[in-house]
């Protein structure tokens, strides 16, 4: 089964159709850069370019950088502050003409990695974290997601910790791998001490790197990068709307 998978970022709007039975892209990636600033009926015209891109009249699913809650974004981190409150899965439905599915960004990409990545198989808690333009995180517990944590947003030395940690951070600060891996060293023990985890993946675009910075990481339990990568997103929205494309079938 095929579904269209988009990934809102700070930076970027990326998506791709997904072969929800293995995870993999069916089609280039295809990305336009997020509107600034990021508002509603902004991002609602990019996400319809990247349908028709596609030539798409089918269900979507669609990550956003926030808490999601019944279609409706709650929250809004790197985009504009009008996101709150909005009826999101409305929104884009109408702009793009299709059925769609909102959910947390890091959500999606955990839902990618857990069944297709770096933690299938995996049981205990599993702590999928995506650094990028904020910090996305996602726990699952012995394979269940616990939605939208939002863990970027931990006080950390009187910030958010995504404005300590992240990997806009470190290009804004032109930090080397080494600081800035002992900037995400000291967020992954607060995280550690907070939820005792059994496992961090590393995601993001960053997580291509991973080599670089692995070794200024120290916590009590294994770290691994992402294997879908920065398609993480793009995927775990495609079989989120899964139902979606089941519910049409059925009919």
């Amino acid at each position: 089964m095929e579904i269209l998978g988009i990934d809102i970022g700070g930076s970027g709007i990326k998506g791709a159709p997904v072969d929800v039975t293995t995870g993999q892209l069916t089609a280039e990636r295809f990305r336009l850069p997020t509107p600034q600033p990021a508002t509603p009926k902004a991002v609602s015209k990019i996400v319809a370019k990247v349908a028709r891109h596609f030539d798409w009249h089918a269900p979507i699913g669609i990550t956003f950088p926030a808490v999601v809650q019944n279609g409706i974004t709650m929250s809004a981190a790197n985009v504009d502050k009008s996101w709150i409150g909005a009826p999101a899965e409305t929104l884009l439905a109408e702009a793009t003409g299709c059925p769609v599915r909102v959910l947390n960004d890091a959500d999606a990409a955990g839902i990618a990695e857990m069944t297709f990545g770096a933690g299938k198989g995996q049981s205990g808690e599993v702590m999928i974290l995506t650094l990028g333009t904020g910090i996305g995180s996602a726990i699952f517990v012995n394979g269940v997601l616990v939605p939208n944590t939002e863990l970027g947003h931990l006080e950390m030395n009187g910030l958010d910790a995504e404005d300590y940690a992240s990997d806009r951070i470190r290009k804004e600060k032109d930090l080397n791998w080494k600081k800035w891996g002992k900037r995400v060293n000291k967020y992954l023990a607060v995280l550690e001490r907070l939820f005792s985890p059994d496992l961090f993946i590393i995601g993001g675009g960053v997580s291509k790197k991973f080599d670089r910075y692995a070794e200024f990481l120290m916590p009590r339990v294994p770290v691994v990068p992402a294997e879908l990568r920065n398609e993480a997103g793009i995927v775990g929205a495609a079989m989120a709307a899964s139902s979606l494309a089941m519910a049409e079938t059925d009919e």
